[in-house]
């Protein structure tokens, strides 16, 4: 796992105001970008979880999108600026969603990240997520297989003793 203590951010949910600041980064990360009305319908609902990730002078370098289902938590989206990866900030931003949801005890974790995206697979093995299937030609961009991937609910003492 990567040391969170060399990042210094502040992670605090995501508003309107950040869309610009969202959209630059997810132009800059991913090859087929989320439109800014996909964020803004995100952050609007409640049952979604948005965190970003803030620098000392108030920049987003990075940012976690999380849907709410029945049985589990979808992590939509999660981008770090091109600066600051492999610097701690998405395990930042998955350790104080992890803390936001750990009462959540009926509610597993699930994702999709591309097949030939190894330091991201890396990542979420290294929260305890595992692989469960694949999606063929997921991705719009050049049809890559998705890796879906799934996390159990978090067992804190309280709701094991319970």
């Amino acid at each position: 796992m990567i040391d969170v203590e060399q990042v210094r951010v502040d992670i605090r949910r995501l508003t309107l105001g950040d869309l610009s600041d969202i959209e630059r980064i997810e132009q800059r990360v991913y090859p087929t970008p989320w439109s800014r009305s996909m964020f803004a319908g995100e952050l609007a609902k409640p049952s979604s979880v948005c965190l970003g990730a803030f620098e000392e002078d108030g920049r987003l370098s990075g940012y976690l999108i999380v849907s709410r289902y029945v049985d589990a938590w979808h992590v939509m989206n999660v981008a770090v600026d091109d600066g600051r990866r492999r610097s701690g900030v998405a395990s930042r931003l998955l350790d104080s969603f992890f803390e936001l949801t750990a009462e959540d005890v009926h509610r597993g974790y699930t994702l999709e990240v591309r097949t030939s995206n190894k330091g991201a697979i890396a990542l979420y093995e290294s929260y305890g997520f595992e692989a469960s299937g694949v999606r063929r030609g997921y991705y719009t961009d050049n049809r890559e297989d998705a890796l879906i991937m799934w996390k159990d609910p978090i067992r804190t003492r309280e709701a094991a003793d319970g």
